[in-house]
């Protein structure tokens, strides 16, 4: 859509969102209490602990001082270009220094505000910074018993608005404000709306995603990759196991491999990945993470632009071997399954100008009707993780294979 076709509430969405859409990849960061259990960050509500025998956790965390900016640099260094952390999570404790509350970092066990050195680590290395701030509240007192008495939902509601505008006001820029799970209240409850009008007229440049009931910038899919309809902004949060916060007794973590996997996927469809960690109590974060991470770095210092500069609006059928980005008339096929000196590719409706290896050399193919085979490969794959190659074709790429085996009858390169 032309910029002149866009309303004026278009045009600033847009203008909003442009850093975001080029991001890619960004870090999410689940820290709490909960951390000190070590069994999910659910594990007040799923194990039933009551609020006065989980209170004393406030006063027993001590995070080490720093470990954000470790965070920050493993960030920069894994080739992500944004940060979200949890401010408040469900279980009601706040990491930053609220004066609605003493249940806070700043007054409780840390001694310190845990938000603003995130902010100051994440700045420090030219990350862009979010702020997730879950509404549901297991500690306030008015936090279930709002959805069915008016005084206590104006109290609740209160509450979270003026602790949404200490994060809008007290932290310099904030370029993300990421709401989490609204139960009980409705959108029309929560007063959302006018929340996030307030986020707006204090954070100018902020986006907001679409979890206080409305849908506001952009989508966020959960432990799942599925693309926007219509062209919306989008991320995939997704957890290294199956915890978002610190379960050591969770040990099936994402390798490399498939963070890498993640990323063609949500480049593919014009979107991003948030990929969590769950630090310890101090603040290190798990080995199989660093690992992961940086072995993702490393492999995104040398394919990059087939991920942050490319997408794949077209459709394209699948293949055993791997799957496509794209990039105006370049195609990059992430080889993930290595065939050895040659590979086959159906369906490819363009004629290819030319193969090679990303930052190497030139291959040989040859092309018949709706077969490409590419040869002058090395037998073991140059990248364990996937090994990118760049094919030039004619027009805008097109692929398509279907059930039958059938060629087609036109040569469509003549």
């Amino acid at each position: 859509m032309e910029s002149q076709q866009l309303t004026p509430e278009q045009q600033d969405r847009k203008r909003r969102l442009d850093w975001f859409l080029k991001a890619r990849f960004g870090m999410f960061i689940h820290w709490g209490l909960y951390s000190q259990l070590g069994r999910h960050e659910w594990v007040m509500n799923r194990e039933r602990i009551p609020v006065e025998e989980y209170e004393p956790l406030a006063q027993t965390w001590k995070p080490a001082p720093g470990c954000q900016r470790e965070w920050a640099k493993l960030a920069k260094d894994s080739g992500m270009r944004y940060m979200v952390m949890t401010t408040k999570h469900h279980e009601g404790f706040c990491l930053f220094d609220s004066k609605l509350t003493d249940y806070n970092a700043a007054k409780c066990g840390p001694g310190r505000d845990l938000v603003a050195e995130y902010v100051e680590a994440a700045r420090a290395e030219g990350l862009k910074v979010g702020f997730y701030y879950s509404m549901m509240d297991w500690h306030h007192p008015d936090g279930a018993r709002c959805k069915k008495d008016e005084a206590a939902r104006r109290r609740f509601v209160d509450y979270i608005h003026g602790q949404v505008r200490e994060l809008c006001t007290n932290y310099g820029k904030v370029d993300i404000m990421w709401y989490d799970v609204s139960w009980p209240l409705d959108a029309e409850g929560w007063e959302s709306a006018k929340m996030n009008a307030m986020v707006r007229e204090l954070q100018p440049d902020i986006i907001i995603n679409d979890r206080s009931q409305m849908p506001e910038d952009f989508g966020t899919p959960e432990q799942h990759i599925t693309p926007a309809e219509g062209g919306r902004a989008w991320e995939a949060c997704m957890t290294f196991n199956g915890s978002w916060g610190y379960t050591p007794i969770d040990t099936d973590y994402k390798t490399s491999k498939q963070v890498v996997g993640m990323l063609r996927q949500v480049a593919a469809g014009g979107g991003n990945l948030l990929l969590n960690i769950g630090p310890r109590p101090d603040g290190s974060v798990p080995e199989p993470c660093v690992q992961a991470l940086k072995e993702t770095g490393d492999w995104l210092r040398r394919y990059g632009p087939s991920l942050y500069e490319a997408t794949d609006p077209g459709p394209k059928d699948w293949l055993v071997t791997g799957a496509f980005t794209t990039r105006g008339s370049k195609l990059y096929f992430h080889c993930n399954r290595w065939p050895g000196s040659e590979l086959a590719i159906g369906g490819l409706f363009n004629k290819v100008l030319g193969a090679r290896l990303m930052g190497g050399y030139e291959l040989g193919f040859r092309q018949n009707k709706d077969r490409l085979v590419i040869f002058g490969l090395p037998e073991i794959a140059p990248d364990a993780l996937a090994t990118v190659i760049e094919i030039d074709v004619e027009g805008q790429p097109k692929q398509k294979l279907g059930a039958g085996c059938v060629l087609i009858d036109d040569d469509p390169w003549g």
